[in-house]
C-alpha cells in the first residue's frame, strides 16, 4: 500500500505538533521560577479573625528588606488595599498572607506572579520580590457577589528612602 506524500507530510506535521505541545507543557510544569502555592499558610477561624494576626491586617517588617502583609478579603474590598493602598519599599521581599472573611475571593496583584484564591478559614501564603518602585492593581478574580466588579485595590512599591516617611 502506498501512502501519498501529502498524507505523509500531514502525519509528520501532526506528530511534531504533539511533541511540541508535550514539551511546552513539561517546561511550564518544571521551568525555572514556576512553583505551586503551598498549603503552608495554615488555617484560621473565619468567624473570629479579630483574634488572629488578621485582626489588624497590614504590613509588618520582619527582617532587613523582609516584610509580611496580612490581607483580609471581604465583600467587596481588600483590607488593606482598597481604602488605603498597601505600601512596601523597593528592593524588598514580601510575603503575603491572605484569607477571606465571608466568601471565596481572588487576590491577584496584576503584573506579578501573585495570584491566589482567598478562602474563608484558609490562609494563602505567597512570596514575591519587588526591586523597583511601581504601582500595581489588586483585583478579585473569583466571582464573590453583585459588587464583584468594584472589588479592587492598590499596591504601591515606594523607593527605599521614602518608605519610612510614608509609612505602611
Amino acid at each position: 500500500m502506498e501512502i501519498h506524500r501529502y498524507e505523509k507530510l500531514w502525519t509528520v506535521a501532526a506528530l511534531l505538533l504533539i511533541v511540541g505541545l508535550i514539551a511546552t507543557v513539561t517546561y511550564g510544569a518544571v521551568g525555572p521560577g514556576v512553583t505551586m502555592v503551598s498549603d503552608s499558610g495554615g488555617t484560621v477561624d473565619a468567624d473570629s479573625l479579630g483574634d488572629t494576626e488578621f485582626g489588624d491586617p497590614g504590613v509588618t517588617q520582619i527582617g532587613e528588606n523582609e516584610y509580611e502583609v496580612h490581607v483580609v478579603a471581604r465583600q467587596f474590598l481588600f483590607q488593606p488595599g482598597t481604602a488605603e493602598p498597601i505600601r512596601v519599599p523597593a528592593n524588598s521581599e514580601v510575603t503575603f498572607y491572605i484569607t477571606a472573611a465571608d466568601v471565596v475571593h481572588g487576590f491577584e496583584v496584576a503584573g506579578t506572579n501573585v495570584n491566589v484564591m482567598a478562602i474563608p478559614g484558609q490562609v494563602a501564603e505567597v512570596t514575591v520580590r519587588f526591586d523597583d518602585p511601581a504601582e500595581y492593581g489588586i483585583v478579585c478574580h473569583e466571582y464573590c457577589g453583585s459588587g464583584h466588579h468594584t472589588m479592587a485595590g492598590q499596591l504601591v512599591v515606594v523607593p527605599e528612602d521614602e518608605y519610612d516617611t510614608e509609612g505602611s
